[in-house]
This record gives C-alpha cells, sequence and structure tokens, in this order.
C-alpha cells in the first residue's frame, strides 16, 4: 500500500497517510484541526540497488525517505 502526503492549509500541517490507490483522491482528516480540506502533495523518494560487489548506488529519486514515518527513518538517518 503506497503512502502518500498531504498538507493542511489551515494549520500549515504535512502528515503522511498510508492508503491504497483507490482513495489517493479521497478526503484526508488533518490530524492537527481535523479539516478535511487537505490536498495531497507529491512526496521525494529515493531507489538504491546493491551492486554484485556489495556497494550501494542510487537509481533515481530525490532527496526524502519513501517509508519514513513523521518522526524520523531508522534504515537512513533522515529526521522530519
Amino acid at each position: 500500500m503506497p503512502l502518500y502526503e498531504y498538507n493542511c492549509p489551515h494549520c500549515e500541517v504535512t502528515f503522511d497517510l498510508l492508503r491504497p490507490f483507490s482513495r489517493a483522491n479521497d478526503p484526508a482528516p488533518c490530524p492537527q484541526c481535523q479539516g478535511l480540506d487537505t490536498r495531497r502533495i507529491v512526496s521525494t523518494f529515493a531507489s538504491f540497488s546493491k551492486g554484485s560487489d556489495g556497494t550501494t548506488s542510487r537509481v533515481g529519486g530525490g532527496g526524502g525517505c519513501a517509508g519514513c514515518s513523521s518522526g524520523g527513518c531508522a534504515s537512513c538517518g533522515h529526521h522530519h
């Protein structure tokens, strides 16, 4: 199931929701103000590949972590 990122224009909170593709554009209640006027935003992701010699290299994507929770990502050390 994909992780989607949303923004609330009322309280300016950005939050993530894990939901099926079919519900990506459904209203997403803001966790802070409970408002439903949230907007889905484009998230960045990074993709890596491990070579036969064991080295890891970037294949594509941006600077964020696709699987992070809002607190941080244990696998890459990225803090939100």
